[in-house]
């Protein structure tokens, strides 16, 4: 009787911490299983690199281009990932004295003209295009796909005049704006009265040891050829040379898997190199922790966006992170500071079909993350019937494609008991548990995923840190439906 006892008390222990019940992957295991998943998901080339109190590991595997195996040396592009960079860099600036969060960006750039409803209250400020909570709109097609931009296009000139409209309240809510990033480069470069390239691998990269990585442009081929940089691809093998692109500071930027390692032990340290403080601590932990938005004021705390750095909960786990894509390229950056680890990500292979996650999901159970207990159920305080009905996004992504969000991307909420479910019309159906107050948790998620909310003018909102939807009315939907079904009817006659 009594070792049955022990065996029990051993079972309960299992079940308690699941790391002592599972065998953690060796750094050979996860090796194979990242290959075996290169091949299933028909993906060209894949590098990596870990950060754990065993040091920094390095891994790769497939092709770097046709018969050129990759190794843990080869160079890949990063796409989105450099606005992680780029924020630390304004942070040197602030530690130095430079520059203010607080600054108002048209104090600083006098030839920027916001079109702002908001100017005499809320400028927008240098806080607010790190956080991407300027109300600016995103990338335009033109400034995406072309072959005009030159790697020395003066920042000024890739920026429309008519792309300077606020939408909201500067501060207020989060959309996602590379063009915010374009003007925080031109902020750089007023500040240091140089290229913001130069000074930045100079002064951030070169302190940090990041040495083989560059702001600058470089390409497999031409005057700015780097043997050692990946070939980038698409579907069926496609290949693709790295192009100039007009905005810079938010998608250009040359790494390698042990860089990004140490730039992640840079994040989560104490902000000094060398004994001298390079970034004031607290900068460096506010990074990933909404400032003062509406998600929040309202409680929804755990997860946003900050200062070029992502909170997310997925996997089971709360990181901070932030992914890139750029021309053959997929990243991902992901650093956990309470424990000490991180990881760095990036494929030569650009493929819509692919499954991307469950790399992270293998660098996540090799690494030993802490799994997050997810937060039970409990009772809202709202009256969750009146948040039923039609949402469309505020603000949309890209003003000119706004029409088309209301059309396409809009959401219809429905009770189901306690639950609240929110039915993407593209995407998959959310079920929101009620976890107090006006907080609630996808059931995929781990904690507080969604605030419910009244804005001032009365509206009824929903953020979940990213997007924000507003209540709207299904006769407000209606007359568009119609008019995009009769508008296609009249084209199909035409034609």
């Amino acid at each position: 009787m009594k070792k049955f006892y022990i065996v029990l008390i051993l079972l309960s222990l299992v079940s308690h911490f699941p790391a002592l019940g599972k065998k953690l992957t060796s750094k050979s295991e996860l090796s194979t299983q990242i290959e075996q998943a290169l091949h299933r998901e028909s993906l060209v080339g894949v590098v990596w690199s870990t950060v754990s109190e065993d040091g920094i590991e390095l891994g790769a595997k497939g092709l770097a281009d046709f018969d050129l195996q990759m190794t843990t040396d080869n160079k890949v592009q990063s796409g989105s990932i450099v606005k992680t960079l780029i924020a630390t860099g304004v942070l040197h600036l602030v530690t130095e004295g430079k520059l203010s969060l607080d600054t108002p960006v048209n104090e600083i750039l006098s030839d920027i003209n916001f079109k702002n409803s908001w100017s005499s209250t809320n400028p927008v400020r240098v806080r607010h295009l790190l956080d991407h909570t300027s109300g600016l709109e995103d990338i335009r097609l033109w400034q995406l796909l072309t072959t005009k931009a030159e790697p020395d296009t003066a920042l000024q000139n890739t920026i429309a005049a008519n792309q300077l409209h606020i939408r909201n309240r500067p501060g207020s809510r989060l959309s996602y704006s590379n063009i915010g990033y374009a003007l925080l480069g031109m902020v750089i470069e007023t500040v240091v009265n140089e290229r913001y390239e130069a000074y930045l691998d100079k002064q951030l990269l070169a302190p940090l040891g990041m040495h083989m990585s560059t702001f600058e442009f470089v390409s497999q081929e031409g005057p700015f050829r780097d043997p050692m940089l990946a070939m980038g691809y698409f579907e069926n093998g496609v290949s693709q040379v790295t192009l100039p692109m007009y905005l810079r500071p938010a998608g250009q930027f040359t790494t390698t898997a042990n860089d990004m390692a140490l730039f992640a032990r840079f994040l989560m340290g104490d902000g000094k190199v060398n004994g001298r403080v390079f970034i004031e601590s607290s900068l460096l932990k506010s990074m990933g922790k909404p400032f003062k938005t509406e998600a929040a004021l309202n409680q929804l705390t755990d997860i946003g966006y900050a200062f070029g750095v992502t909170t997310r909960d997925r996997h089971g786990v709360v990181g901070k992170c932030h992914s890139g894509s750029t021309l053959g390229y997929r990243t991902n950056f992901c650093y956990f500071p309470n424990e000490q680890k991180a990881f760095f990500i990036a494929f030569n292979a650009d493929i819509e079909t692919a499954d991307y996650k469950q790399f992270d999901d293998m660098l996540i159970n090799h690494l030993d993350i802490k799994k997050y207990k997810a937060l039970t159920p409990s009772s809202s305080e709202l009256k969750v019937d009146e948040w039923q009905g039609f949402y469309t996004l505020s603000p949309t992504r890209m003003k000119r494609f706004e029409y088309f969000d209301q059309l396409l991307h809009f959401a219809f909420v429905s009770l189901d008991g306690n639950d609240l479910v929110l039915k993407p019309f593209q995407g998959h159906e959310k079920v929101l548990h009620p976890v107090g107050g006006n907080l609630f948790r996808e059931n995929t998620k781990r904690v507080a995923s969604h605030a419910l909310y009244i804005s001032d003018g009365g509206k009824h909102l929903i953020t979940d840190g990213f997007r924000t939807y507003k209540q709207t009315s299904l006769w407000v939907l209606v007359p568009m439906w119609l008019s995009l079904i009769f508008g296609l009817i009249g084209l199909i006659w035409i034609l």
